[in-house]
C-alpha cells in the first residue's frame, strides 16, 4: 500500500502565493515521476506540472512562470510553489506518483487539497 497526503491548500487573494506539499508513505522502493493535477468545478482534471526522478520538469502553459514543482527524494515528497495566483487557479489539486513498491508498480493518487483564489 502507498498513501499520498497533500497539504497546504487554502484561501488566498489574487496575486498571492501558496505552497502545496505531497508526502508519500508505505512500502516504497522507488518513486519515478511525480506530479500535480487539478480539477476546477465543472471541468475535467488537467495536468499542472510533473517532475521526474532526475528533477526534469514539465508545466502546463497556463502556469509556466508562476508555479514551480520540486521534490525531495529522501522524504518522498513533492512540492508545488504557486505564485501570482489567479481566480482561474481555483481547483482541487491532487498529487500523483509512479511508485515501485516491493510488490510491484503502483500509480498512486492523493485525495486532493482545495485551493481557492479570490478576486
Amino acid at each position: 500500500q502507498v498513501q499520498l497526503v497533500e497539504s497546504g491548500g487554502g484561501l488566498v487573494q489574487t496575486g498571492g502565493s501558496l505552497r502545496l506539499s505531497c508526502a508519500a508513505s508505505g512500502n516504497i522502493f522507488r518513486i519515478n515521476d511525480m506530479g500535480w493535477y487539478r480539477q476546477a468545478p465543472g471541468k475535467q482534471r488537467e495536468l499542472v506540472a510533473t517532475i521526474t526522478i532526475g528533477s526534469s520538469t514539465n508545466y502546463a502553459d497556463s502556469v509556466k512562470g508562476r508555479f514551480t514543482i520540486s521534490r525531495d527524494n529522501a522524504k518522498n515528497t513533492v512540492y508545488l510553489q504557486m505564485n501570482s495566483l489567479k481566480p482561474e487557479d481555483t481547483a482541487v489539486y491532487t498529487c500523483n506518483a509512479a511508485v515501485w513498491t516491493v510488490f510491484g508498480f503502483m500509480d498512486s493518487w492523493g485525495k486532493g487539497t482545495l485551493v481557492t483564489v479570490t478576486s
